[in-house]
Parts: structure tokens; sequence; C-alpha cells
């Protein structure tokens, strides 16, 4: 499924901005390294102090929420693409 561009005045994001996005997965060891190294490809002033881990109340999964500074839709985008097709990755919100 094709999304249709949104011109920058429909937007409900101004760029550039902070964009926090949750990712979730099973616990695994590499598993906050891995989402950190994704996200550094999409946003490079992007580091490890701006991710916030959570591991769900059995210890089977983890959350990790990454705030991106966000500079464009395409860009927001792609970096949702590529988290969400990541083989680690279950979810991302």
């Amino acid at each position: 499924m094709e999304m249709r561009p949104i011109p920058p005045e429909e937007s409900l994001i101004e760029y550039p901005s902070e964009f926090p996005i949750k990712v979730m997965g099973p616990m695994h060891d590499d598993f906050t390294q891995t989402m950190v190294e994704v996200v550094t490809s999409f946003d490079p002033t992007f580091h490890a102090g701006k991710v916030e881990m959570r591991p769900s109340s059995k210890g089977a999964y983890i959350s990790v929420t990454v705030t991106v500074l966000a500079t464009s839709r395409e860009q927001l985008d792609n970096l949702y693409r590529a988290l969400s097709s990541h083989p680690m990755v279950k979810f991302v919100l």
C-alpha cells in the first residue's frame, strides 16, 4: 500500500522536531543496540542517551522509545519501514 504524499501545509508535524517512536520486540541482549543502529542510520544526531527501555512484566519482551530528530515525512516513513521490517521487531508505534 502506497501512501499519498502529504503537502507540508497539511502535516500535523512541524519539521524539524523531536519525535518519539516506540519499538517492541522479544527480550534479547542486542535488541536496544540494534535499534539504536537502525535509528542512527536515519538520524545521525541520535545517541543512546535518547533511549528509554522498559521490559514487560514477565520479562519476555522489551520496549524501547527512541526520540529522533524528524527532518521530513519521508525520513519518518523510511525509518518506520526499516524498524517495522526488522526481524527483531514485533511492533512500532
